[in-house]
């Protein structure tokens, strides 16, 4: 029922929000590699000029709910701040199409890429143990968009921000500018062996070499970047004590309050939050948001499709019990959001200042 009460309530805000409002562009698109050995495909959301109504839902499967838009529509004119969305291990560019419906209708030009390897549309061993390719495609992704400003729109160029949710949230930090040591890593997961994040470090399997060691360990950071978010994010306990000091950018720690062995908020984006610079870094606890909290919206009856499926794998649907519905949570962080990357580094509230702002 609540499941159920969740889709119907987005039904409604999203025809609240979206009724009178000017329909956002989307199109798909393949980044080619030079090399032919890591193709990524890339969606983008963008605000248009089109004067079609005719809107059809993006990001809609049996599982999830979509968003409206209109398919290859012209771009608005001038320029547009640009985000980059980076989804977690197993997921896609679709579980954070909520987020990026919302942030293309406030006038951002928004990108999501599959990352191979660790999407659920390829989940080749190899593409997933060259873990420092993903920070790379959101640097791909950010070349694509800007080069082409007919296509998808011009980019502020002076405002470019990164989103990422669990492995998306590691991904953001390496662009941002944080450098993961994969020793620190391994000795820390001798001691927290129940961390989801330890768990699928493990079977990605990415410091296998010493090569692959050393490229985990490189910088990744991309200087266009000027602002990042996580969401309940994973594997930063391997990050480095010097780079999350000086990290060079604003960022926003959104954490789910939901008590979880797995994904602890305390072991993971509490732990990072501690070890950022107080004065360009702001941190937010929801207390009944779930860490899959931050994916699409469940549709009716996807639980027990998922789970006739793969067992447990409804998951994916479960929020905090007795909390509020998904939709009104992911409200509540894009307004977060919105409002994180409107403000200047001068103006950012102190880390650790908010525990579930309801």
């Amino acid at each position: 029922m609540k499941k159920t009460l969740g889709a119907l309530l987005l039904f409604c805000l999203n025809s609240h929000v979206f009724a009178d409002a000017q329909p956002i562009g989307f199109q798909y698109a393949t980044l080619a590699d030079p090399r032919n050995e890591r193709p990524l495909e890339m969606v983008v959301w963008y605000p248009s000029a089109t004067t079609s109504t005719t809107t059809r839902l993006f990001g809609d499967n049996p599982v999830f709910v979509g968003a409206p838009a209109v398919l290859d529509a012209p771009v608005a004119s001038g320029a547009h701040p640009l985000v980059v969305l980076s989804h977690g291990n197993g997921g896609s560019w679709i579980n954070q199409t909520w987020l990026a419906s919302a942030l293309a209708h406030q006038g951002y030009i928004v990108a999501a890429v599959n990352h191979p390897g660790t999407t659920s549309r390829d989940r080749s061993p190899q593409a997933a143990a060259q873990l420092w390719q993903r920070p790379v495609d959101l640097s791909r992704a950010i070349d694509a968009v800007t080069a082409q400003p007919d296509k998808f729109g011009v980019v502020a160029k002076d405002r470019i921000a990164v989103i990422g949710h669990s492995l998306g949230g590691w991904t953001v930090l390496e662009t941002g500018g944080a450098r993961f040591d994969p020793e620190r890593f391994a000795e820390d997961c001798k001691a927290h062996t129940q961390l989801a994040s330890c768990t699928v470090y493990q079977q990605i399997n990415p410091d296998s070499t010493a090569q692959s060691k050393a490229r985990l360990a490189a910088d990744w950071r991309d200087q266009r970047v000027t602002a990042v978010v996580s969401l309940d994010l994973g594997l930063s306990r391997g990050m480095t004590d010097a780079s999350l000091a000086t990290y060079p950018v604003p960022i926003l720690v959104i954490a789910a309050g939901v008590p979880s062995k797995e994904l602890p908020a305390q072991l993971e984006s509490v732990d990072l939050a501690k070890r950022l610079p107080k004065t360009s870094s702001r941190y937010v606890e929801i207390s009944d948001a779930s860490h899959f909290t931050f994916m699409a919206i469940c549709k009716p009856g996807a639980v027990a499709m998922l789970d006739e499926d793969v067992p447990g794998d409804s998951i994916i649907c479960t929020d905090g019990v007795g909390g509020r519905p998904r939709a009104v949570i992911q409200q509540q962080v894009i307004s977060l959001i919105s409002d994180f990357l409107k403000q200047s580094p001068g103006n950012l509230k102190p880390a650790m200042a908010y525990k579930d702002s309801r």
